[in-house]
């Protein structure tokens, strides 16, 4: 990659899409992140340069510099990416770290932050804007939409479909075929043996299906 990348949050999420594109040897420009506190600071030798929408640092984005979107809070998250990419054109790249293991016959969309140990294996086709934690497994031919989470050394078994916006807490295993239906969540931890509805929470071993604010991540 010839142009270095600005890094759009700074906490958590952020701070691993720095190692990853350190394991690259990609050159971070900077942050840009919400929280003033951070302003004026480094973190990890990167300076925290303002805000995520200071103009001064978006007119780079393009011909200059890469951008990356690493904003913990989902939902703020989403919005960032939306407006890189309807207001200035901009198009996320991705964050794969070094040891990921990516087969060449999987697709992968833009946007996608993908852990150290990943694999993803034969004909998976990875959409956009997601997040593979460490050590996550997508087995042959599984298909994830957009906006998904999924947490670290989860077990995504061969054929299975996880659409939009689904959250996979860290350690679940999804058994192959199945389909995780719209913006559903499941308990880290979790063994699911049924595919899941939309916006349905399941948890437990074999995953049943619990209100929300019972989720275990």
């Amino acid at each position: 990659m010839e142009n270095p990348v600005i890094i759009f949050g700074a906490k958590g999420l952020g701070r691993v899409a720095l190692d990853i594109f350190k394991s690259n040897d990609v050159v971070v420009y900077g942050f840009l992140d919400d929280d003033s506190q951070l302003h004026g600071k480094d973190i990890n030798e990167i300076p925290v340069l303002g805000s995520t929408e200071d103009e001064q640092f978006l007119k780079l984005l393009g011909k200059n510099c890469e951008a990356f979107v690493a904003i913990d809070d989902s939902k703020e998250r989403e919005f960032t990416i939306k407006m890189l990419i309807e207001q200035y054109k901009v198009m996320p790249i991705n964050a794969i770290h070094e040891t990921a293991w990516i087969e060449p016959s999987a697709t992968i969309g833009h946007g996608n932050l993908i852990g150290a140990g990943v694999k993803v294996l034969t004909n998976a086709k990875l959409g956009n804007h997601n997040i593979l934690h460490a050590r996550v497994l997508l087995d042959y031919e599984v298909t994830v939409g957009n906006y998904v989470q999924i947490g670290s050394a989860s077990i995504i078994a061969p054929s299975v479909t996880v659409a939009d916006d689904v959250f996979i807490g860290v350690g679940a295993t999804v058994v192959s075929g199945l389909t995780l239906s719209r913006a559903c969540k499941v308990g880290a931890g979790s063994v699911v043996i049924k595919s899941v509805k939309a916006e349905e929470t399941v948890f437990g071993m074999p995953a049943q299906s619990i209100q929300a604010h019972h989720l275990v991540k």
